[in-house]
């Protein structure tokens, strides 16, 4: 049957916080998958701490530099180097629980009609015991991702998704910035797909609450045409509602600030332009993006 699972990793000097990772992976109770890591151009000794696991050999390990460019064009880079069925993020300061692996190969192995699925949708907890914010899944229904936050959940999630979608929704490449909301690739996927649900935490994480407001402004002003893409498409697919003219009127803010090029492949509709004019205005009067 071959190996099924990659895990992947972007990794940008964090060569210390990534052993953590490395060891929870050698602690898998199965260890059929393949690690992943795209260097995003470290210069911390990434390259020579993992050329070391590479020589102990106790899991598989590809290992692919190039220079820095951000998370998203990491992703991109991982997904076209994938060779597995499966794909799933983790990050370098993350580590998976002891049976993570076996998790998803056992879940993978139970669907009977796997083309319905995206993949599957499993959480993220701050330890082994609590899932992040102490969020749980309403339910154990089959569900595309933006269907379970609207049914109210508010935790995070590990998804772990089909590589032969991934490698048709890469993320956008914009000249000049490093960044494009992660949703912009989930909402494309969700718009033909579901995930199957499997409640349990796979992926351990630290909660990090100090500088996160002024980490998302950096993100907006720094890659304006990313968060133009994602309030293009949320606009657009979001049913009439104050929501939906918050998307456009963030569409607005953003309009100038984006490429050009890149902006008349998202337009917003002239009805939906409108609609949005004065959230927009509000939006500009307190300085907000």
């Amino acid at each position: 049957m071959g190996i099924r699972l990659t895990i992947f990793t972007p990794a940008y000097n964090r060569a210390e916080l990534l052993k953590r990772a490395y060891e929870s992976l050698c602690a898998q109770s199965r260890k059929d998958f393949v690690w992943l890591i795209v260097d995003d151009g470290s210069e911390d000794g990434t390259k020579e701490e993992v050329a070391q696991w590479i020589e102990e050999g106790k899991i598989r390990i590809r290992y692919f530099w190039q220079e820095n460019g951000g998370k998203m064009r990491a992703h991109n880079r991982g997904v076209k180097e994938c060779e597995t069925p499966l794909f799933v993020c983790l990050d370098s300061d993350d580590y998976f629980t002891k049976t993570a692996v076996d998790d998803i190969l056992n879940r993978w192995e139970s669907l009977a009609d796997r083309e319905h699925y995206a993949g599957i949708i499993a959480h993220k907890g701050s330890d082994e015991a609590h899932t992040l914010y102490g969020a749980m899944f309403p339910d154990h229904g089959d569900t595309t991702l933006r269907g379970l936050y609207r049914k109210g959940f508010k935790g995070e999630t590990t998804l772990i998704i089909r590589t032969d979608l991934l490698k048709k929704h890469l993320f956008p490449e914009i000249p000049g910035e490093k960044y494009v909301p992660e949703d912009v690739v989930y909402d494309r996927i969700d718009r033909h797909h579901v995930y199957a649900v499997l409640p349990r935490i796979l992926t351990v994480c630290e909660i990090v609450q100090s500088g996160y407001t002024d980490r998302v402004h950096q993100l907006r002003r720094e890659n304006p045409t990313g968060w133009l893409i994602y309030y293009s498409q949320r606009a657009r697919s979001t049913p009439m509602s104050v929501l939906k003219l918050k998307y456009a009127s963030h569409y607005l803010r953003f309009e100038k600030l984006a490429v050009k090029t890149i902006r008349k492949e998202y337009p917003l509709p002239a009805g939906m332009r409108i609609l949005g004019i004065p959230g927009a205005f509000l939006l500009r009067l307190k300085g907000k993006l």
